[in-house]
């Protein structure tokens, strides 16, 4: 959680996902910026080094737990915390006994990161697929539950309506609430 307090806004306080892995040591955050920014986003980019803002945390628990097969399902902006998660893989080293695979949907077709994301998957067991269609998405969403079904573990991060859409389309091809994780991310 992030508060801003070198200046009075309405909402000082919103939750915010490092981007960055535990051993890189710095505190790494995204966000995308439009034309018509928020006044919290405008407080964050008036930010200069030495400047201080609140921050408590972490919260949640977005992350791989053990080496159940996962599939990692981004929209826009939510490959934030995807890319703290692969980027601490690469550090820890290969884990060939870990099934990962990215599917990252951006109708934009932007994909943040997208040149780092390359160098990990090449350098680990780790697979990407960058996706600008929901129907594609759909498409490889099915290749893995009729792969792993209820054995895999399913994380969505990205806007509340499309990690919303992607858990209700888990669901109904039978996949227990208790293997989908969702990351939420409002404002987008």
């Amino acid at each position: 959680m992030f508060n801003i307090t070198h200046k009075k806004i309405k909402n000082p306080i919103r939750p915010f996902t490092v981007a960055s892995a535990p051993a890189e040591n710095v505190v790494r955050l995204t966000m995308r910026v439009n034309d018509n920014p928020s006044d919290f986003k405008k407080a964050m980019l008036e930010l200069k080094q030495g400047m201080k803002v609140k921050i408590s945390g972490p919260v949640g628990n977005f992350y791989l737990k053990d080496n159940s097969p996962s599939l990692l399902i981004a929209g826009g902006i939510g490959i934030t915390p995807f890319r703290s998660i692969l980027k601490q893989i690469e550090v820890e080293g290969n884990r060939e006994d870990k099934q990962i695979h990215l599917l990252y949907m951006d109708s934009k077709k932007s994909y943040t990161f997208k040149d780092e994301l390359n160098r990990i998957a090449d350098n680990t067991s780790i697979s990407v697929t960058y996706l600008d269609s929901r129907n594609d998405l759909h498409q490889e969403i099915d290749k893995f539950t009729d792969l792993y079904k209820n054995n895999g573990k399913y994380f969505i991060a990205g806007p509340k309506s499309m990690v919303d859409g992607i858990s209700d389309y888990l669901q109904s091809n039978n996949i227990s609430k208790r293997n989908i994780k969702k990351g939420a991310f409002f404002g987008y």
